[in-house]
């Protein structure tokens, strides 16, 4: 269980409750074992009237015999010198040791309930943080299902691993380790006996273990797979209903279920055969022990009370440390989930060092020869790219689709890492600064706008801490302004989730009013007036005029009129630049261009 330790240490993160907590278990242990110790005095008293003694006799010769633990004075003192009174002393005396025990056996089961919980918080902030700081094209490579599984039902169940470590086993294990000393107390023989039976245990509970561990991953990654189904299907619910996809996606989801029956069904018969096989040898040791003592008793070498008192101690030790054999199953299946956390705290982040700042554009973007390519065998998506822009130019990027142009702009808010060439703004590698200041600096605003559930200013906000009015010029300046005020609540109204409560151009109005509140020194837009009608395009076209004054602008577009108001234009074609100039230049000199721009016209002419 290496990997479960591993978060298990992070327990002592809060060393003061640890302690206190096991301080705990051990003061309700104590209060058994005082218990089990105080019914050898009581049964003195009650089964032995004629040769018994007064609890003040027993406590005198105690004392008398110099053993080296011995009762204070004062307490000897206020014992009673009858022996009814006795009982009663004694009873009253069980009767609230064992209230006391209780409330510490509450306290210790609180306080091991509130470090799991906080250690599995922080282990799931952790891990959070983590993806959130991964490599854009390693979580997209694996998918997001992976991640929010693991993070979500991987920690839920390391909880109840850590819950059951610091809980129930430390309380179960201590109590059965008292009443086991009792049991040595009375007779030692008896419990060497009873030890012999610990290596089958042990081998037993291994052979459990290893099972449990092994059936407990496979089905966390049966429930991944699960999830990432339901999670497409419900998302993309709209397209599985207009191709009449439900069979086929409800057999996917009912195949993938059954494999988490199938793994979960494992872990459950592995975790069952732990309570039988415990109480088989328990019955075979208490079996062995009561032969071998009826022989000693009646040889004479064995006192009957005492072989009671030594086997009632046995039997609580054993009720004790019987459920443990469940626990440390329980604790062998949070093995895996931990496991599988620290595979996703493993993985390499897209910042590991502390970069210097990035001063705000103000001279060029240069990109170096660069290359990139989504794996091995793929072909690459940008080849030897290389081209200058100064600050404050308005480049188009066009191309047929899987030229590379979304890959380019990909790269220089370093989403995607190349893997040859540079990419300079001002002069500086932007793979040597922070990425937060570069990212800082661009405004970026793509076909596919993600909006989250919450107001429609919250949405407009995002990442930033800007007042109402800001986010008011914002939305105004990207046109958005009148839709939200023809909607209820405007701008507190309600956004669902992905954003479909509102229609793709409005979608994208407020993904634009984002971007520009972030007041970038480097403007991007992917398609971003895609879903726009052309007279809004058009007063958003003339409104970014303005505000990109200044500013440096990187722009995918298929539409002929939002590529005309560019300043240059790079034509793309299977990753290679293959054209560089204005539109006039280009109709002349690059034959691709003039073939996209004589079909986009066409398109803009139907249009009209």
């Amino acid at each position: 269980m290496k990997h479960f330790k591993v978060f298990a240490l992070r327990m002592f993160h809060y060393r003061v409750r640890v302690i206190l907590a096991l301080s705990l278990a051990v003061f309700s242990a104590l209060g058994l074992g005082v218990g089990l110790l105080s019914l050898g005095p009581a049964l003195s008293l009650i089964l032995d009237p004629e040769a018994g003694h007064t609890l003040l006799e027993l406590a005198t010769t105690f004392n008398a015999e110099g053993h080296f633990l011995q009762i204070p004075e004062w307490l000897v003192n206020q014992l009673p010198g009858d022996r009814f009174d006795g009982v009663i002393f004694i009873l009253v005396g069980i009767g609230c040791l064992t209230v006391v025990g209780g409330f510490a056996n509450f306290m210790h089961q609180y306080l091991s309930a509130w470090i799991a919980v906080h250690v599995v918080a922080n282990v799931r902030d952790e891990s959070f943080k983590h993806v959130l700081g991964m490599e854009l094209g390693r979580v997209l490579r694996s998918g997001a299902s992976e991640f929010v599984s693991r993070i979500i039902r991987d920690t839920e169940a390391l909880q109840a691993g850590l819950t059951v470590l610091m809980g129930k086993s430390v309380a179960q294990f201590t109590k059965g380790l008292v009443a086991f000393l009792v049991a040595c107390v009375f007779d030692y023989r008896l419990v060497i006996i009873a030890l012999l039976v610990l290596p089958i245990l042990a081998f037993t509970l291994h052979r459990i273990g290893r099972k449990v561990r092994k059936g407990t991953r496979s089905s966390l990654a049966a429930q991944q797979e699960l999830l990432r189904i339901s999670n497409e299907s419900v998302q993309g619910l709209r397209a599985v209903k207009v191709n009449t996809a439900e069979e086929s996606v409800l057999e996917s989801f009912s195949e993938v279920n059954q494999q988490v029956v199938r793994a979960n069904m494992k872990v459950r018969i592995a975790r069952a055969l732990g309570s039988p096989l415990m109480e088989i040898l328990a019955i075979v040791v208490l079996g062995t022990l009561a032969g071998i003592a009826a022989k000693s008793i009646i040889d004479g070498s064995l006192q009957f009370d005492m072989f009671l008192l030594s086997i009632g101690s046995l039997a609580v030790a054993g009720g004790s440390l019987r459920p443990l054999a469940g626990l440390v199953t329980e604790l062998q299946a949070s093995d895996a989930p931990a496991e599988r956390l620290l595979e996703i705290l493993h993985l390499p982040s897209e910042e590991e060092t502390q970069q210097p700042d990035l001063d705000r554009h103000g001279d060029s973007i240069v990109f170096d020869s660069v290359s990139f390519s989504y794996s091995e065998e793929a072909e690459p998506a940008l080849k030897n790219f290389s081209v200058t822009i100064p600050h404050g130019q308005r480049v188009a990027i066009v191309g047929p689709n899987g030229c590379g142009k979304t890959t380019l702009i990909s790269l220089l808010p370093r989403l995607l890492v190349p893997q040859s060439g540079t990419i300079k703004i001002d002069g500086v590698d932007i793979a040597m600064v922070n990425l937060k200041s570069l990212r800082d600096q661009l405004g970026v605003v793509t076909q596919d706008t993600v909006l989250f559930r919450g107001s429609i200013e919250s949405n407009i906000r995002f990442g930033r801490d800007a007042s109402h009015d800001e986010v008011v010029k914002a939305a105004t300046q990207a046109h958005a302004d009148t839709f939200i005020h023809q909607i209820e609540g405007n701008y507190e109204a309600e956004v669902y989730e992905h954003g479909t409560s509102l229609s793709g151009g409005q979608r994208q109005r407020l993904a634009i009013a984002r971007s520009l509140l972030r007041d970038p020194s480097v403007m991007i837009f992917d398609e971003a007036t895609s879903q726009i009608d052309s007279e809004s395009e058009s007063l958003i076209n003339t409104m970014l005029e303005t505000f990109c004054e200044g500013r440096t602008v990187l722009l995918i577009a298929h539409r002929l009129s939002t590529v005309q108001t560019a300043d240059r234009i790079l034509v793309l074609d299977q990753g290679v630049l293959i054209g560089d100039g204005t539109h006039d230049e280009l109709l002349t000199s690059c034959d691709l261009y003039r073939r996209l721009a004589e079909t986009q016209l066409v398109t803009a002419k139907h249009e009209v």
